[in-house]
């Protein structure tokens, strides 16, 4: 009985001792953050591996949509070729009449195609950008 009376007239000094702190973030040691800091480090690090994770998704769907038009552009090819649509053998070749870069008269001193012909491009100068 008298533990017990001695129990209940220590109690209300317990109210008035200082808590105990926490250990792992001590302000008085180096590396402390602020309790707030803390919960906004936490904050957006669950943000960041929300939205990679939802990066990571649109990623996969994409894709996915990428893969499936491929899939599907040969399927159409190999059925226009099966019905003769893309058959290099039918298309009709156009003439090459326009001195392109294929056509005999550009080739340069190196070829022999050309027989010897040397076409330079004129110098550039300020403003030809400007001239017709």
């Amino acid at each position: 009985m008298r533990k017990l009376l001695l129990l209940m007239a220590l109690l209300p000094f317990t109210a008035l001792a200082q808590p105990l702190d926490n250990p792992t973030n001590n302000p008085n040691l180096p590396g402390y953050q602020n309790p707030s800091q803390q919960r906004m480090q936490t904050q957006m690090q669950s943000q960041q591996i929300q939205q990679k994770g939802m990066l990571n998704q649109q990623l996969k769907n994409q894709t996915q949509v990428q893969q499936q038009h491929l899939e599907s552009q040969i399927n159409n090819n190999t059925r226009r070729i099966q019905q003769g649509e893309l058959n290099p053998r039918s298309q009709q070749l156009l003439p090459n009449n326009q001195g392109g870069m294929l056509s005999r008269g550009n080739v340069g001193s190196v070829g022999a195609i050309g027989g010897g012909e040397q076409h330079m491009i004129p110098p550039k100068t300020n403003g030809d950008m400007l001239r017709k």
